[in-house]
């Protein structure tokens, strides 16, 4: 880890997982773990401090020993809003934020986006897969606190809408684009389980 620039870890937990029965989608298990450990074992190599984003089963959360934040809202205003109250927590220039239902993700992805945000000193790198941004992948300063507060403020919550208007830099993940594969239903849960066997 390039111990030059903190990092602040932001797990985002804070969704209402309509797809999956409202179940808390970091809390369920995946190869018999919470998705969220893995999230946190990929995060704990590369940052200072981990910070989870959740709005409910915060005890839960909390067991996992790290900070758990609420977003400063009660309307479920997406990830935005999650990673703009861990801006507000965070105590380093550098954010990474990844969701806590991607388990194939790995540190090595997370210092990936972080180094593409260093090489071109960008606002926010994104993570790209050859065909799309997955925009809830990001390695961002943290001095785009206001300009994320008056987005949310004016009601905008798209998240690729916000990222255009920034100095952003695209981290190329084309070679494996599987890796974001994030688990919307139990089908696809079990799925992922079984090709993901040995």
């Amino acid at each position: 880890m390039d111990k030059q620039t903190k990092v602040t870890g932001v797990i985002l937990a804070g969704g209402l997982a309509r797809r999956m029965n409202n179940r808390d989608k970091g809390l369920i298990s995946f190869k018999g773990q919470p998705m969220v450990s893995y999230a946190i074992a990929a995060m704990n190599t590369v940052t200072n401090q981990t910070i989870i984003n959740a709005n409910r089963n915060i005890e839960e959360y909390q067991a996992f020993g790290l900070q758990v934040v609420s977003d400063q809202t009660d309307s479920f205003d997406g990830p935005l809003a999650g990673v703009l109250t861990a801006m507000m927590f965070a105590e380093t220039d550098v954010l990474l934020v990844m969701p806590c239902d991607s388990p194939l993700v790995k540190a090595h992805h997370l210092q990936k986006l972080l180094s593409t945000r260093a090489a071109v000193d960008a606002d926010v790198a994104v993570a790209f897969d050859g065909e799309r941004l997955h925009p809830v992948f990001l390695a961002i300063k943290a001095t785009l606190k206001s300009s994320l507060q008056d987005y949310l403020l004016s009601g905008q919550r798209k998240i690729d809408l916000w990222l255009e208007q920034q100095k952003m830099a695209k981290a190329d993940f084309s070679a494996e684009p599987d890796i974001f594969i994030n688990i919307n239903s139990m089908a696809e849960l079990s799925d992922l389980e079984a090709q993901r066997e040995g």
